[in-house]
C-alpha cells in the first residue's frame, strides 16, 4: 500500500523562503521514490495554503482545514525551519494528533533552536563551546563596550541577526540587528578554528550514525548572505585526521542524544587546537540535494531520495514531554 505522506514548508519565520525550497525538494525525492505526496504551506501571514488555495481567512480556522488533510496522513515531514516550526512547535501538533512524523520531536527541537540551552546542554556532557552570555532585547542599551564577539538572536536560523562586531559602533548595529529576530541575543567570544559541519542519522531501527564531515571555506563570517550568495566553498569530507574526525563524530553523537534528536540533525563545529568547539544544532536543517546535509550523506554513499526516505521510515509519534501517568483504577 502506498504511504501518504504529507510535507510542510513555508512558515512565519525569516526563514520562509528557504522553507519553501527544502518542502520542494523533499516532496520531489518522496515523490521519485513512489511516495504518495501532499503539500501544504504554511505562509508569512499564518495562513495555510494547500497549493496556491488558502484554507480559511483566519489563522484558526486554516489550522482546522490543515488538520483535515494532516489525518489522512501516515507521515508528515514538517520542512519549516526556524521559529513556529523547527523550534518543535510542528512536533507538538503532531504530538497532540498523534501523527507520525519526520524527524526531531518538541524537546529537542526547543533545545536545539534555543542556542542559550544547546550551549548549556553541550557542557553538560563535555562539548565545549565558546565563552558568552545571553542579554535580553530590551537591555542591549546597557551592553558594555565588547570586541571581537559574535552576535546572535538566541533562536533563529539560516545565520539571520548573525554579526561579527570588533569595535564598539559594530557592536550596537549588531545588538539592534539581532534584536529583530528574538528578544533574547547571545554574545559569544570569536573562535579561531575551521568551521566544521557533521550531521547524524537514526535509521528505523534506532541505530544512529554520524556523516562525513564537512568544511565551509569562507572569507569572514558565515553569514546569511554567504549561505546563499555561492560565495562559500564546501569540502566533503573535510580533509582532517582520523583522530579529528572521531572527536567531531563523537561530540555530534553525544550532542545528538543529549537532546534527545530524531531523523536527522545536523552539528556545527569549529575545529580547534585543542579539539572541537561546538557552534550551533540544527534539527530542521536545509534540505535540497545542494544542502550541506545532503551533501554529506551522498559523500558515505547515501544518495539524497533514499535520505529522504529513511526520513520518512524512521517517522514516529512525536512522544509528549514529561512521564506518562497510568490511569487509576478501582
Amino acid at each position: 500500500m502506498t504511504r501518504r505522506i504529507v510535507v510542510v514548508g513555508g512558515g512565519e519565520s525569516a526563514e520562509h523562503d528557504v522553507s519553501l525550497s527544502t518542502a520542494t525538494a523533499v516532496a520531489q525525492a518522496l515523490r521519485s521514490s513512489g511516495f504518495d505526496v501532499d503539500e501544504l504551506t504554511i505562509g508569512r501571514d499564518g495562513l495555510w495554503r494547500r497549493g496556491t488555495d488558502a484554507l480559511g481567512s483566519r489563522a484558526i480556522g486554516s489550522l482546522a482545514a490543515a488538520l483535515a488533510v494532516i489525518e489522512r496522513a501516515d507521515v508528515v515531514f514538517p520542512a519549516v525551519h526556524g521559529p513556529s516550526g523547527e523550534d518543535g512547535t510542528l512536533a507538538a501538533l503532531c504530538s497532540l494528533t498523534h501523527t507520525p512524523m519526520a524527524g526531531s520531536g518538541l524537546r529537542a527541537g526547543a533545545l536545539g533552536m534555543d542556542k542559550w540551552a544547546a550551549k548549556l546542554v553541550a557542557q553538560a556532557v563535555g562539548i565545549r563551546t565558546a565563552p558568552g552570555r545571553l542579554v535580553a532585547a530590551a537591555q542591549i542599551a546597557d551592553v558594555e563596550f565588547e570586541t571581537d564577539v559574535v552576535v546572535k538572536p538566541a533562536s533563529a536560523g539560516s545565520s539571520f541577526g548573525v554579526a561579527l562586531a570588533r569595535d564598539g559602533a559594530r557592536l550596537c548595529d549588531a545588538l539592534r540587528c539581532a534584536a529583530r529576530f528574538d528578544d533574547r541575543i547571545l554574545i559569544e567570544d570569536v573562535v579561531v578554528g575551521r568551521e566544521i559541519d557533521v550531521a547524524v542519522l537514526r535509521e528505523a531501527d534506532g541505530r544512529r550514525w554520524a556523516s562525513p564531515p564537512l568544511e565551509i571555506h569562507n572569507d569572514g563570517l558565515f553569514d546569511t548572505r554567504s549561505k546563499y550568495d555561492g560565495s562559500a566553498r564546501f569540502s566533503v569530507p573535510a580533509g582532517i585526521d582520523g583522530a579529528d574526525r572521531a572527536a567531531l563524530a563523537g561530540a555530534a553523537l553525544r550532542m545528538f542524544d543529549a537532546l534527545g534528536c530524531a531523523g536527522v540533525a545536523r552539528i556545527d563545529f569549529f575545529l580547534t587546537d585543542r579539539g572541537p568547539v561546538l557552534n550551533e544544532v540544527n534539527t530542521m536543517p536545509g534540505m535540497t540535494a545542494a544542502s550541506q546535509v545532503p551533501r554529506m550523506f551522498a559523500a558515505a554513499g547515501l544518495p539524497y531520495e533514499q535520505l529522504v526516505a529513511r526520513l520518512v521510515d524512521a517517522a514516529a509519534v512525536p512522544a509528549p514531554i514529561g512521564p506518562g501517568v497510568e490511569p487509576v483504577t478501582s
